[in-house]
């Protein structure tokens, strides 16, 4: 009978971790690209503000408008560089992870090989003993 992985139980934490670390990333890739596409939205915004007005107003309106939009570009911006440092970081420890789970699951694979060259070896034997048993009971008869 072979014997269980003894780190079993570590490498289902590992993999639920690395689960885990994966769900982080994807969750963060997802922010860094809602943001560059925020940012285009607002530049696109930006560029299809009237430019030319009718009184000053108008003026006044285009301006703040404009300065508001490259304000809130500035804000965007910086999120922008959060989420991507954000990224960064969930990458990282995906890959850290994702290291452990592999000297783990590489732990395992050596422990079934080994697992499955001592049952090879157990079986071997038991075939040793029946023949060197068949073979003791043919002598033991030629004798008589």
């Amino acid at each position: 009978m072979s014997r269980a992985f003894s780190l079993a139980g570590l490498l289902r934490l590992r993999h639920l971790q690395q689960d885990q670390a994966a769900g982080d990333l994807a969750e963060a890739n997802a922010r860094t690209r809602d943001s560059a596409a925020r940012i285009e939205e607002t530049r696109a915004a930006l560029e299809h503000l009237p430019s030319d007005p009718a009184g000053a107003d108008t003026l006044y309106a285009i301006a703040a408008a404009r300065a508001s939009s490259r304000s809130m570009l500035s804000e965007l911006a910086a999120l922008d560089v959060v989420a991507k440092q954000a990224a960064v970081a969930a990458q990282s420890d995906y890959e850290a992870r994702k290291a452990a789970s592999v000297s783990l699951e590489k732990l395992e694979g050596r422990h079934g090989a080994a697992e499955a060259e001592a049952e090879l070896h157990s079986e071997q034997a038991v075939i040793d003993e029946i023949a060197s048993t068949g073979w003791h009971r043919r002598a033991a008869g030629r004798e008589q």
